[in-house]
């Protein structure tokens, strides 16, 4: 009977598993590349959305601290009003009885009103402070949004580079990246303003 040919399989095996590792090992080794620097990406996101919405809190808190001022400022305004008018008002007895006001009662009504015109001024400033610094922590909170927004592709950017990483599926990688470069172009857009 004649043999059967011999065929060295297990050289052949050999050869196709170091093609295959040749293959997939470049594809894992850029995957890692990839995944490692959306990482690193995602982390200096995070860490400006963090900073933004933590500038932002203080800012907000800036401006309830002027309005409790300004609110004090207005009550204060009202008391001033108040002693006006009884101060006026004291002075009209006077004047129905037909005789004059004591010049004290005309004299504390007018020195009443020029204050409330300076009490005003100053409510009105500390108002537009708060208005001022809340504005200021609303465009940070916009800021932060979109930082966050940045991270939330990059860590879905990183999630398929698992997939692709175990998969071995190119166009997943590729998907991967698309997603980091979009990441990282909100990322430059909030760095650039």
């Amino acid at each position: 009977m004649p043999e059967a040919p011999e065929i060295d399989t297990d050289k052949l095996r050999e050869t196709i598993d170091d093609e295959i590792e040749k293959e997939g090992g470049g594809l894992l080794r850029g995957i890692a590349l990839t995944t490692a620097v959306l990482a690193a990406l995602a982390a200096v996101a995070s860490l400006q959305a963090g900073s933004t919405v933590n500038e932002a809190l203080v800012l907000k808190t800036e401006a309830g601290r002027l309005q409790a001022e300004a609110s004090d400022q207005w009550a204060f305004y009202q008391a001033k009003g108040i002693k006006a008018a009884v101060a006026n008002a004291s002075a009209e007895q006077w004047r129905a009885l037909g005789k004059p006001a004591p010049v004290s009662l005309t004299e504390h009504a007018e020195k009443e009103a020029r204050d409330q015109q300076d009490i005003r001024k100053a409510a009105e400033a500390k108002e537009h402070q708060r208005d001022a610094k809340s504005s200021e922590a609303d465009e940070l909170l916009e800021r932060h949004h979109t930082f966050a927004n940045a991270v939330a592709l990059f860590q879905v950017a990183i999630a398929l580079g698992a997939v692709a990483a175990l998969t071995r599926l190119r166009p997943v990688w590729i998907g991967s990246i698309v997603l980091g470069l979009a990441g990282l172009a909100l990322s430059i857009l909030q760095w650039i303003r």
